[in-house]
């Protein structure tokens, strides 16, 4: 899916910030680099008016009796670019050329002892204009160290050579400010920006249709490669993948909540009438029909009671506890009678004692008992044994743990989740996820501690306020 950006946020795209600001920081490295260049390039242009200075000195006093007319000194003069010319050696001062005019310097340069940092400045005054007219210039000479040459030089020539060195500099910069920002930026727009750009149109693809929009592809090959970026786009493929399945259960959990809600509706008026019949069974002189009446009265009761749970929690989502004052090994006693009915030949131990008295919601808390002996025996179990104590701390703990072979990996990866969580291949998993929303809806939690071959182990815990002895 193509994103189709204004022009206004192109400009301000990350390829385009990316360009700026490789163009303004090597311009600004250039410009760090010109400062002492001007400076480097002053000193050297200087030395070689030195050097043009005394070779004019070493031709007029090659020159007869080491005296040259006013016209070739003038002409020497021009051609080294000075106004003035002496030499120092042994001590002594001898003034080959003198000016034409007596004019003292405005300003003394020795460039024998001068540092980098005094030329870069008196290099950028010279380019700004700020430099004086004339200056006197002290340095060895570099075609023998043992004599100083001592120039006057005009500073406007100066000035014109460095403004020209600095516009050469400057295009020169730019230039190469201008290459080095389209290469970064090319390299960078595939490298960097290419796949963020592909990151960004699989979210907003996936943000418009998350059912139908495929996730990322991150196979070898698909242009990510080995790094950061690859990392993100691995884990958001994992996290589309995740939401699609999430968003198709929820949405299967609505159907399903939709139908199961009609279908209890009616359910509700079936077991009525099944109630009657049972209470009519009640009445009977036969012991073993009151008996299995008054099972049967118990069941119908149970099955009404979750009926109407169910029709509330469509309504109005999780479940309401109302907790009483509850018998757990009784309850335990009831919910093992039922298994053993449903599955004949499982033994099922109660190893809760008799007077532990605890404050549950009773109904809700049969459910998760059924849920979880149920599971055990389906996924193999035929030795069951649910354990219960107080902590220290009052909190309620209670361990179901049966002989089983065992969760599979893909149920465990699975635990709690419906439709995904069973370990069997036609169950649902929704028995898990009840029982969790319901030891949930009393302030605790459930947890598998182990599974493998020797059988599993869950255990409950509920916190002490919901608890007492």
């Amino acid at each position: 899916m193509a994103i189709d950006r204004p022009r206004g946020r192109r400009v301000r795209s990350l390829s385009a910030r990316l360009l700026r600001l490789t163009v303004v920081v090597t311009l600004l490295v250039e410009v760090m680099i010109l400062l002492p260049s001007l400076g480097l390039e002053r000193d050297a242009w200087l030395l070689n008016r030195v050097t043009d200075a005394h070779l004019a000195a070493i031709t007029v006093a090659a020159s007869p009796h080491g005296v040259v007319d006013l016209s070739t000194r003038d002409e020497l003069l021009r051609l080294s670019g000075t106004m003035a010319i002496s030499l120092v050696t042994s001590g002594k001062t001898l003034m080959v050329m003198p000016p034409s005019r007596l004019r003292a310097p405005n300003a003394t340069v020795d460039l024998t002892h001068e540092s980098l940092l005094a030329s870069m400045v008196r290099a950028l005054r010279a380019v700004i204009g700020l430099a004086p007219h004339s200056t006197l210039v002290i340095a060895q000479s570099p075609l023998r160290p043992d004599v100083t040459v001592k120039i006057i030089v005009r500073n406007a020539a100066l000035t014109r050579h460095l403004r020209h060195y600095a516009e050469h500099i400057a295009a020169l910069s730019l230039a190469i400010a201008l290459t080095t920002g389209l290469v970064v930026y090319l390299a960078l727009d595939r490298i960097l920006v290419l796949p963020i750009r592909r990151l960004t149109a699989s979210i907003a693809a996936f943000r418009a249709d998350p059912e139908r929009a495929a996730p990322i592809d991150v196979a070898d090959g698909a242009g990510f490669r080995d790094d950061e970026i690859a990392l993100a786009a691995g884990e958001l493929a994992q996290m589309q993948t995740e939401l699609r399945a999430a968003l198709w259960r929820n949405a299967r959990l609505a159907a399903l909540g939709t139908a199961v809600a009609k279908i209890s509706h009616d359910l509700r008026n079936i077991l009525a009438s099944a109630l009657l019949v049972a209470d009519r069974l009640a009445g009977s002189d036969d012991p073993l029909t009151q008996r299995a009446a008054t099972t049967l009265v118990g069941a119908v009761d149970r099955a009404t009671a979750l009926v109407t749970q169910t029709l509330n929690f469509a309504r109005e989502g999780p479940p309401l506890v109302l907790r009483a004052e509850t018998a757990l090994a009784a309850l335990v006693d009831d919910v093992a009678e039922q298994v053993r009915l449903l599955t004949p030949g499982v033994d099922i131990i109660c190893a809760v004692p008799g007077d532990l008295r605890t404050q549950l919601d009773r109904d809700q808390f049969h459910r998760v008992l059924l849920n979880l002996l149920r599971n055990a025996v389906e996924a193999g179990g035929r030795r069951l044994e649910v354990r219960a104590a107080l902590e220290s701390a009052g909190a309620l703990i209670v361990e179901i743990e049966d002989n089983g072979p065992g969760l599979p990996e893909r149920a465990r990866a699975n635990l709690f989740r419906p439709f995904v969580g069973s370990a069997r291949r036609d169950g649902t998993g929704l028995g898990l996820a009840i029982v969790r929303d319901l030891i949930r809806a009393h302030g605790g939690e459930i947890e598998l501690v182990r599974t493998g071959r020797e059988g599993s182990l869950f255990r409950i815990t509920i916190p002490d306020e919901a608890t007492q002895t």
